[in-house]
């Protein structure tokens, strides 16, 4: 049985499929999305959701993910170039190919943080995009 939040091992979630790492980032990402709106807003939950929906789509992510890439350590470039270079089992209905393989990449990044518990990186690397 796995605890809520029980951080994993870097070398374990290093190992990790980058298509799973991105399966666990998109959902840690809409998480921040929407606890950031939620803290910093008093909006009815129609307004919320548009918002939210417009971050985490793959347009939203591949457009954060350029604000943020000049900031990302070695390794969290080659977890992104991992997820963006891999193949995926979907195709995204209202983005690019290239912007739907960014946002995978992007996702794999802070699926990865967040397995291994440096919620602490994600705010440093997400720090103002909730605004």
């Amino acid at each position: 049985m796995v605890n809520f939040n029980e951080k994993m091992p870097r070398e374990r979630a290093r190992a990790i499929n980058a298509v799973v790492l991105a399966f666990v980032g998109d959902a840690a990402y809409s998480l921040f999305v929407r606890e950031g709106l939620v803290f910093g807003h008093d909006y009815k939950t129609g307004r919320l959701q548009k918002l939210a929906a417009a971050r985490v789509s793959a347009k939203g992510q591949a457009a954060t993910l350029e604000r943020v890439f000049s900031r990302l350590t070695d390794e969290e470039r080659d977890i992104f170039l991992r997820g963006r270079n891999a193949k995926k089992p979907t195709k995204s209905k209202n983005a690019s190919v290239a912007e739907y393989n960014v946002s995978t990449g992007f996702e794999a990044v802070i699926g990865f943080l967040y397995l291994v518990g440096d919620y602490g990186r994600i705010g440093e690397l997400l720090a103002g995009e909730n605004e």
